[in-house]
């Protein structure tokens, strides 16, 4: 549960900051993932620019099918204008062999379609969703961000995650309490290549957990020489009693899935930022 007290005449000045630069950074190209921060970033632009910002999704084996449909629906629910593109972050070996920096190639790839995006049809800037959390972490992305001048107005205009989720309950945007949603790559160790089988497993695997009725979780693929690979499942904490009635059935759907084995992580799952769920 977010505790942090947040100023609201801070933070209604910092909306007004975030407003000035959107308004004169447009016509507006705002990478959109559908998670907390670029989808206000993205409801702002397109509140300011009007059909002079536009919404662009990375599509690739990495976007689970589900957030990809949830990110069109809520996009379309506020008015934004979006345009999805395929993005080819498989085809560089770089990404594919997962090191430690593996977002910054994912994010140069999106940024360079941007780019030339941008170039093609007269687009003044490319925007991203980072935030003034963001800029305190090592975040490998950021490196490409810089590389194509992407703007961060979250950052710019000083407004935090806390301060993002409720100026987003204030929009009644349906991503405010949305629990942080990286990739489906980020389930797999540095150093274990990302392959589309995997990919496609986990995203299967986190589906039916899902169906299960869990909300706050994440599938690790972990893998052994010669063995095929096993699942790690990290459930939220408040949400591990409902675990042990369902384990066998989800361990069984794990194995139809092309899972090895089921192994239950007993400290449980805290992503940053993470909130509870509306009762």
């Amino acid at each position: 549960m977010e505790t942090t007290t947040i100023n609201q005449l801070a933070v209604g000045e910092k909306l007004r900051e975030l407003r000035t630069i959107l308004s004169g950074s447009g016509p507006l190209l705002v990478a959109y993932s559908g998670g907390v921060d670029s989808t206000f970033l993205l409801a702002e632009a397109a509140g300011v620019l009007g059909d002079r910002a536009l919404g662009v999704i990375a599509d690739s084996p990495s976007l689970p099918r589900s957030a990809l449909a949830s990110a069109l629906v809520n996009a379309k629910s506020f008015g934004a204008q979006v345009e999805v593109i395929s993005t080819a972050e498989m085809d560089d070996p770089r990404y594919v062999s997962n090191p430690v920096n593996r977002c910054y190639f994912c994010k140069l790839e999106l940024f360079t379609k941007m780019h030339w995006m941008a170039a093609d049809r007269g687009f003044s800037a490319l925007a991203y969703g980072e935030n003034a959390d963001d800029a305190l972490q090592i975040r490998p992305g950021s490196g490409a961000a810089r590389e194509f001048r992407v703007l961060a107005p979250l950052r710019l205009a000083g407004l935090t995650k806390a301060e993002i989720r409720q100026l987003s309950r204030e929009r009644h945007l349906p991503t405010a309490e949305m629990p942080a949603q990286p990739c489906l790559s980020s389930r797999i160790p540095y150093g274990t290549a990302v392959t589309t089988g995997a990919l496609r497993m986990i995203e299967q695997a986190e589906e039916y957990v899902r169906s299960c009725g869990f909300g706050i979780f994440r599938v690790r693929y972990l893998t052994e020489p010669g063995r095929a690979p096993i699942a790690k499942l990290l459930i939220d904490p408040m949400e591990m009693s409902l675990l042990p009635p369902r384990k066998e059935q989800i361990r069984d759907a794990f194995r139809a899935i092309g899972f090895r084995d089921l192994t239950v992580d007993p400290d449980g799952y805290q992503a940053p930022g993470q909130v509870s769920r509306p009762a």
